[in-house]
């Protein structure tokens, strides 16, 4: 690595990051024969990782690796953890059971943080800082203040000891639902909370904040925030590929993009055989005097895909085993948050992709798990196998100009996607008891 780049160095004075690095190397070293990587913090940490086919209804793991919270509205949200001394935190067995759902609803077998690609806009330096750094093992202790009205759980980290790292709270997200009737004698309104689970993982002078949200309406929104500082030795961008930071313009903080990609394998009412179905919505010009047209249709998605996202085109993971109580099919909608794709990889050139689940297949890019020279990226792993048990991946990406505000510390910039519930429930789970007649034909005046 050239001297004047060090993006993935440690800070001077930090001995415990020089060993961890160390570790993390022998770990990826050890992951290459085992096919993993070491799991920690869960009831059978020193067995290689495992994915299951299909959650259980309810989470099976010990109390101490169960996560469970009651909402507004009786929403209750039911799942494991364990701990991956690459990715950081997993999620194991997440189920949903809103109020009048007699049992809870399997939604996601596992959930994770799949790669932070990270290249530098002179070509010089690239990155992978899940797999390529000690991003797993760097787990950073939580104060109380961090985690207000929560719990700081503790996580077994191989070689590092006990971290209270993880946090698991509720947070008010404003309006869950408003509306008044027509005569405006009545406003039936209620106000939204989430429960909130979060990790904060070190990359050199980068700290990432790896947090997972659940709602009451049955939205599970995914975020990976990166403050900590930029790099003191990324200050030499002065060829138009950098920003001016400090006085006058000798220092030019060096642009450089994150490339986010989280891992979702579905379970949808306890069976990993799920479809994937694609839609596209097209308009057409209104002619004289007349009103524009739009057309919706749906393409089912039988094959391995790379998709790309587009105005009006959007995806959506489909039950085979359950139906709400209308008798339509559960499925859940990918909302991806804004994103700078970008094209200088061919494993960055899409935002969502879909493959038949594999076992080894675990990071989207630098894939330690794989044997007998398999493709290392997921863009290599969409072949054309039809989908039986699909893999979803979904990569958003954030070009990175520097500005003054970045130091000191760096302000959070926030990078993620939603997973919206599509017909999960047969009507909107906190509907207020004087509405719940309204299914398919609301009242006039309502």
């Amino acid at each position: 690595m050239p001297v004047d780049r060090q993006h993935h160095r440690l800070a001077p004075g930090a001995p415990l990051r020089t060993r961890a690095r160390r570790r993390a190397a022998l770990a990826l070293a050890v992951s290459a024969l085992l096919g993993t990587a070491v799991t920690a913090g869960s009831p059978a940490s020193a067995a290689p990782e495992q994915t299951p086919e299909a959650p259980a209804a309810a989470p099976g793991c010990s109390a101490a690796y169960r996560i469970e919270q009651t909402l507004d509205g009786g929403t209750t949200w039911r799942m494991c953890w364990h701990y991956n001394t690459l990715s950081g935190l997993v999620l194991d067995n997440v189920s949903y059971q809103p109020k009048g759902e007699p049992k809870p609803i399997p939604v996601l077998t596992s959930a994770r943080l799949a790669q932070i690609h990270v290249p530098y806009d002179d070509g010089q330096e690239e990155y992978d800082d899940v797999t390529g750094t000690d991003f797993g093992l760097a787990l950073q202790s939580l104060r109380p203040g961090e985690c207000p009205g929560g719990t700081i759980k503790t996580v077994k980290v191989p070689d590092m000891g006990n971290v209270k790292g993880l946090c698991t709270t509720t947070r008010a997200r404003g309006h869950a639902y408003r509306l008044a009737n027509d005569e405006g004698t009545k406003v039936w309104q209620a106000q939204g909370k989430d429960l909130l689970v979060y990790t904060v993982n070190k990359a050199s002078w980068y700290e990432y904040i790896t947090e997972w949200r659940f709602g009451s309406d049955g939205t599970i929104t995914a975020n990976e925030g990166a403050t900590g500082s930029l790099s003191p030795y990324d200050y030499n961008g002065g060829d138009g590929r950098g920003w001016p930071i400090g006085k006058g313009a000798r220092g030019y903080a060096e642009s450089h993009a994150h490339n986010v990609f989280w891992r979702l394998d579905f379970g949808l009412d306890g069976s990993s055989k799920a479809k994937v179905e694609q839609y596209d919505s097209k308009v057409t010009p209104p002619r004289g005097n007349g009103i524009p047209k739009t057309k919706t249709t749906r393409t089912a998605v039988t094959k391995e895909l790379a998709g790309d996202a587009k105005s009006m085109r959007w995806w959506r993971v489909v039950s085979t085993a359950g139906k709400n109580k209308d008798g339509h099919p559960r499925s859940y909608e990918i909302v991806p948050g804004h994103t700078d794709k970008f094209p200088g990889r061919s494993f960055t050139r899409h935002d969502v992709y879909f493959t038949e689940y594999k076992k080894c297949e675990q990071y989207a890019s630098d894939n330690p798990n794989c044997r007998d020279g398999a493709p290392t990226s997921v863009d290599k792993w969409v072949n054309g196998q039809t989908l039986k048990h699909p893999i979803t991946w979904i990569n958003i990406g954030f070009h990175h100009i520097a500005r003054d505000e970045d130091q000191q510390p760096m302000p959070v910039h926030w990078q993620g996607f939603a997973l919206v519930p599509r017909d999960v429930t047969a009507m909107n789970p906190l509907t207020p008891a004087d509405l719940a007649g309204e299914n398919g034909q609301p009242e006039e005046g309502s």
